[in-house]
């Protein structure tokens, strides 16, 4: 319809025009008001209808609602069953075809169930229709195992006599008669076992039948070149299995010979080593830790192996490995350390020559004679002060003088030691020079000079001098001139015999020379220089003058 505004505009219009142009407008303004309500009328009937459609829809939801049931799967039925110990509903389950070994999703039967609940008639209805007695669930409990382990003799004995395994072995290696605790129930397991002829032999092959059959699959996948660490849908490879099991032969195998990895993940995030640790299994711990597996490895849930053991036994165990481990792998770490320094040093080494300057590598040259020569000038001190206590210690040499007024002899020097290193001993005759004032001297004028090496002197020297050192003591031998033959050797002069000291030579280094020059030689050296004695020089005697004559 037309709002207000509109109708105003048209009325203004329509006061201008004739009654006849009026009366078509209002006829035509009429017949369009009606196709409106028609159509509104026409809306609101739908509306209505589907308004009631879907109220009758409702009504007959709820009335088929209340007619529906709830149903459940046959295997939960028979186990709700079971577990409320109804035979008839039971009994109406087995007539209508459902197995009597339908199971959870933890792999438990219904037999299973009334082992655990102890519902003797429960149990003999199932086994008559049918139902396996030695069933597994998904850890390998048997209905005996969980009869045994709960100490129901009634359900062990009627077990026994449908034909139960005695030596059926779950998935932690236990057999029923290990899981019992009761006397007269383990009694029962024990004397059936007997009658059954079972022997300790028999009990051990089956316990480790499973792992021999786990090695022959792993050898006949190592012979074909199968890969050793492929993972389930779970993320568990072999080992991992090994590991959760203890068998200690197979995890040899596929690590010695298959190459497995320790360090591998299930979907949990758990690697062997947490298998191991949280089902106890403490051999197979330890070799997964000598071959490289880590204490620190953690899960999804930032746990450690030794988070998930349990037993204080093994965490004590797993500590004390943790804590060599530690050790072994720091004192690795520091040989590794040092090993890659000096490797890396040597591999580079060409490099840095090539970039040094010539100054840096005289420099470095420089550097290390210095630090050299340090350590050779400290050896050489502490030598020089062992031997000063021992010259110390030593017997002083004694100088005999003996004055004679009419031997003027040359000199006699005579080699007593010559096997030694250079020493010399000297025996000297000369003529003294008399004093400036003409004073004479008394009786024996001859001057004897003897020399007594030590003991230690007279034993040969066993330190072996390296060539550098030879050609420094040489030279300072070339350097030094002795008091006592300078005075009276070498050149005749005429200083008083006050100056002329003895030296306690060391023996490595003595002094012969007939010029006053030093010489020194060592066995290593070869034979001693040759002595070329020099002749003393004589004054010349003044010429006589004859008196002169006058003529």
């Amino acid at each position: 319809m037309a709002n207000h505004l509109e109708l105003i505009q048209e009325l203004q219009q329509l006061d201008k025009v004739p009654s006849l142009e009026r009366l078509r407008a209002a006829q035509k303004r009429r017949t369009q008001q009606l196709k409106r309500w028609a159509v509104y009328e026409k809306e609101m009937q739908n509306k209505k209808r589907k308004a009631d459609k879907k109220s009758r829809n409702l009504i007959s939801f709820q009335q088929s609602e209340s007619k529906m049931r709830v149903s459940f799967a046959a295997s939960v039925a028979l186990l709700e069953a079971s577990a409320r110990n109804d035979p008839d509903e039971v009994r109406y389950l087995l007539r209508n075809n459902v197995s009597p070994d339908l199971c959870n999703e933890d792999g438990l039967t219904a037999l299973h169930q009334c082992c655990i609940d102890n519902y003797e008639e429960m149990v003999k209805l199932l086994l008559d229709r049918g139902a396996n007695v030695n069933a597994q669930d998904n850890e390998l409990w048997t209905p005996l195992h969980a009869a045994a382990t709960c100490g129901h003799a009634g359900l062990v004995k009627i077990l026994i006599a449908h034909g139960a395994d005695l030596l059926a072995v779950n998935s932690d290696g236990n057999m029923p008669y290990d899981l019992c605790e009761d006397d007269p129930t383990l009694d029962i397991i024990e004397t059936a076992m007997a009658n059954r002829g079972i022997t300790q032999e028999m009990i051990n092959e089956t316990r480790a039948s499973t792992e021999r059959k786990m090695m022959g699959d792993i050898q006949e996948m190592l012979r074909l070149g199968d890969e050793v660490n492929q993972q389930d849908s779970q993320g568990a490879t072999l080992l991992h299995i090994a590991a959760a099991n203890g068998y200690v032969q197979a995890a040899e195998l596929l690590l010695l010979e298959g190459g497995a990895r320790v360090d591998l993940r299930d979907s949990d995030g758990w690697q062997p080593l947490h298998a191991a640790a949280c089902w106890g299994q403490m051999h197979v711990a330890e070799l997964l830790v000598s071959h490289g597996a880590s204490l620190n490895a953690k899960t999804f849930l930032e746990e450690t192996p030794i988070d998930l053991c349990e037993d204080e036994e093994f965490r004590a165990i797993l500590l004390d490995l943790k804590h060599k481990h530690d050790t072994i792998m720091k004192s690795q770490l520091k040989h590794k350390t040092s090993l890659c320094r000096r490797t890396s040093s040597a591999g580079s080494r060409g490099k840095v020559v090539r970039r040094a300057s010539l100054s840096d590598r005289h420099n470095l040259c420089r550097k290390e004679y210095e630090t050299e020569a340090i350590v050779w000038r400290g050896g050489r001190e502490e030598e020089k002060e062992k031997e000063s206590d021992q010259e110390n210690n030593q017997v002083k040499p004694v100088i005999t003088v003996e004055l004679s007024e009419k031997s003027k002899l040359p000199i006699i020097l005579k080699d007593v030691s010559g096997k030694q290193n250079g020493l010399v001993t000297t025996t000297t005759s000369m003529p003294l020079q008399m004093p400036s004032n003409g004073s004479t001297a008394t009786s024996n004028e001859s001057v004897v000079v003897t020399s007594q090496p030590s003991q230690e002197e007279v034993a040969p020297k066993e330190r072996a001098q390296t060539l550098s050192e030879l050609k420094k003591q040489r030279a300072a031998a070339k350097l030094l001139n002795h008091p006592l033959f300078n005075g009276y050797l070498g050149n005749g002069s005429t200083d008083s015999f006050s100056d002329a000291k003895v030296y306690s030579e060391d023996p490595r280094m003595p002094l012969v020379s007939s010029n006053g020059n030093a010489v020194y030689y060592t066995p290593a050296s070869g034979d001693p220089p040759l002595l070329k004695f020099k002749q003393p020089l004589e004054e010349e005697q003044p010429k006589a003058r004859t008196c002169c004559c006058v003529s």
